[in-house]
C-alpha cells in the first residue's frame, strides 16, 4: 500500500476531492492517505508561504502528492504555493493531456488529442522582480541549459514512450534571442537525437494561432514557463472545459497531481463543480506509481459517464446530455460505471505506465569566460540622450568608453530619433577596446566616477563572451 500525501484545498477543492477520493476507493486504489493543511488558512495564519514546515515534511517523506486548487490571498506580497511547491521539490515538467470528447462535450475541434509539456521552475516564473526608477520596474527572465535540457528531453522520452510522432516546440526567440534562443538551440540538439520522431519549432504566437485553429496537426508541444501555462489552459478549453483536464507535475524525486484550474470559491459549497480535472489526476498518479489496471479501469468508467451525457453544469449540452449532476452525483455514476468501457469514445489501455524518471543532469564542461564590457543602467530625468552621454562620457577610462544608450531596449544614441519616447531608465553600454577582455577593477572605476559625477547607477550587468561567442544582446536598431 502507498502512502499518498492529500491537500484538499480551498474553495471547491474539498468537494471534488471527496469526489475523486469516493471513486479511488470504489475502483480498489492501493493506497493510503497522509492529509496535510495548505493553502488560504494558513496564509491567513500569519505563515506567508501558505505551508507548514510539517506539510513540507510530509510530502517529502511520501514523495506523492495529490492536491485539489487553492486560494492564494490578494494583496499582502503572498506568493503562489503551486508556484513555490513546483520549484522548490524540482518539479521541473508538467505535463497537460488535452483531448477532445466529441461529440459528448461540444467543441470546434472534434479530433483534438495534444500534450502540453511545460517546464515548471524557471523563466519568468522565477518572481525576481525590482523597481529601478520611478516608471520602470524589472521582471528578470532566467533560462538555464540544465532546465532546457530536462525539460526537452522528458518531452522527446514522453513522446516515445507514448507512441506519440511529433513534438514541436514554442518560443518567442525572434525577440529574445539568448533566452528563448537557448531553449531553441537545446531543443534542435535534443531532437537530433530521436531521430524517429518528427521534430518542429515555431515562434510561440504563430504557433498558439495555429494549435488554436488546428490542433489536429499538433502532437507534444514542449515550451518554457509562461508560454506554457497560458497554452496549456487555451488547449484545454478548446476541447469542451478547463474543468476536464488533469496535470501531472514530476521531478527527479517528487510528483504532485492535480487539476488545472483555481479554487472558483464563487460555487463553492454548492455541490455543482466538476471533479473530472481532478480525477484524471489521479489517474495520471496511479499511473505514475505502477497501478495502471486502477488507472485504467477508472479512465474508462469516466469516459462512459461523459458518453451517457451525465454531465456537470460547466459541460451541459440540451442537445448531447442526458441528465444534469452536481459533484457528488457525477463521482456517483462515475462508480456506478467502474469496470465498464465506452462504446463511441476510445477506450484507454495502460499497458506500460511506470514513472518516466530522466538520469539527473550531467553539468558540461566550463567554457572561455572574458569579461568585454559593461551595462550601467542608469535613472536620469532628462528627455534628451545626447545630453545623457555627454554626462556618461565623463566615466571613460582607458579600458572601457561608452559606446550605446538605449531606453526600453531601443537605441537612443548614437544616432537616436527624436520621435522615441524615453523613460526614465537607461540602459548605457561601456565596451572595452576592441573587444578585449578587461580587468573588472575597470568596471568599479565606472562605479566610482558615477558617484563622482551624480549619476545615479541603479544596476550593473558585465558583458561576456564564451569561447569567443557573444553573450549579450546587442542595442535594437544596432
Amino acid at each position: 500500500m502507498i502512502k499518498i500525501s492529500l491537500a484538499k484545498g480551498d474553495g471547491i477543492g474539498p468537494e471534488i476531492m471527496d469526489a475523486t477520493l469516493n471513486i479511488l476507493n470504489a475502483a480498489g486504489a492501493d493506497l493510503t492517505f497522509e492529509e496535510i493543511e495548505v493553502g488560504e488558512k494558513v496564509y491567513l495564519s500569519g505563515n506567508s508561504t501558505g505551508i507548514s514546515d510539517e506539510a513540507w515534511d510530509t510530502i517529502r517523506r511520501n514523495k506523492i502528492l495529490l492536491k485539489a486548487p487553492i486560494t492564494t490571498p490578494q494583496g499582502g506580497g503572498y506568493k503562489s504555493l503551486n508556484v513555490t511547491m513546483r520549484k522548490t521539490l524540482g518539479l521541473y515538467s508538467n505535463v497537460r493531456p488535452c483531448r477532445s470528447l466529441h461529440p459528448f462535450v461540444i467543441t470546434k475541434h472534434p479530433d483534438m488529442d495534444v500534450v502540453i509539456i511545460r517546464e515548471n521552475e524557471e523563466d519568468l516564473y522565477a518572481g525576481i522582480e525590482h523597481q529601478q526608477t520611478d516608471e520602470v520596474v524589472q521582471c528578470l527572465k532566467l533560462i538555464s541549459r540544465p532546465g532546457c535540457e530536462k525539460i526537452v528531453t522528458y518531452a522527446f522520452e514522453y513522446a516515445r514512450k507514448y507512441g506519440r510522432k511529433k513534438v514541436t516546440c514554442f518560443t518567442k526567440d525572434n525577440i529574445m534571442k539568448q533566452t528563448d534562443g537557448l531553449f531553441h538551440q537545446v531543443f534542435d540538439e535534443v531532437a537530433a537525437k530521436y531521430p524517429d520522431i518528427i521534430n518542429e519549432h515555431w515562434i510561440v504566437d504563430i504557433g498558439s494561432a495555429l494549435l488554436a485553429d488546428s490542433p489536429e496537426d499538433f502532437d507534444v508541444i514542449v515550451m518554457p514557463n509562461l508560454y506554457g501555462d497560458v497554452v496549456s489552459d487555451i488547449a484545454a478549453q478548446i476541447t469542451g472545459s478547463v474543468g476536464l483536464a488533469g496535470s501531472a507535475n514530476i521531478g527527479q524525486e517528487c510528483a504532485m497531481f492535480e487539476a488545472i484550474h483555481g479554487s472558483a470559491p464563487d460555487i463553492a459549497g454548492k455541490n455543482v463543480a466538476n471533479p473530472s480535472g481532478l480525477i484524471n489526476g489521479a489517474v495520471m498518479m496511479l499511473n505514475h506509481i505502477g497501478q495502471n489496471d486502477v488507472a485504467e479501469n477508472i479512465q474508462n468508467a469516466w469516459l462512459k459517464t461523459i458518453e451517457d451525457g451525465v454531465h456537470t453544469n460547466d459541460i451541459y449540452d440540451p442537445i448531447m446530455s442526458t441528465r444534469r449532476v452536481g459533484t457528488k452525483e457525477f463521482a456517483e455514476a462515475v462508480v456506478s460505471n467502474l469496470g465498464q468501457k465506452p462504446k463511441q469514445l476510445p477506450e484507454v489501455y495502460f499497458e506500460d505506465n511506470t514513472p518516466l524518471i530522466l538520469p539527473k543532469y550531467q553539468r558540461k564542461p566550463s567554457r572561455d569566460k572574458k569579461v568585454v564590457g559593461v551595462d550601467l543602467f542608469v535613472d536620469w530625468h532628462g528627455t534628451d540622450a545626447n545630453e545623457l552621454a555627454e554626462k556618461l562620457q565623463k566615466l571613460n577610462n582607458d579600458e572601457l568608453k561608452l559606446t550605446l544608450i538605449t531606453n526600453r531596449g531601443i537605441k537612443v544614441w548614437p544616432n537616436g530619433f527624436n520621435e522615441t519616447f524615453c523613460t526614465d531608465h537607461w540602459r548605457c553600454r561601456y565596451s572595452s577596446k576592441e573587444g578585449k577582455e578587461l580587468s573588472k577593477r575597470k568596471i568599479v572605476e565606472i562605479l566610482q566616477a558615477a558617484i563622482k559625477y551624480d549619476i545615479d547607477a541603479i544596476k550593473t550587468e558585465n558583458l561576456y563572451t564564451f569561447d569567443g561567442v557573444r553573450g549579450y544582446s546587442l542595442g535594437q536598431g544596432q
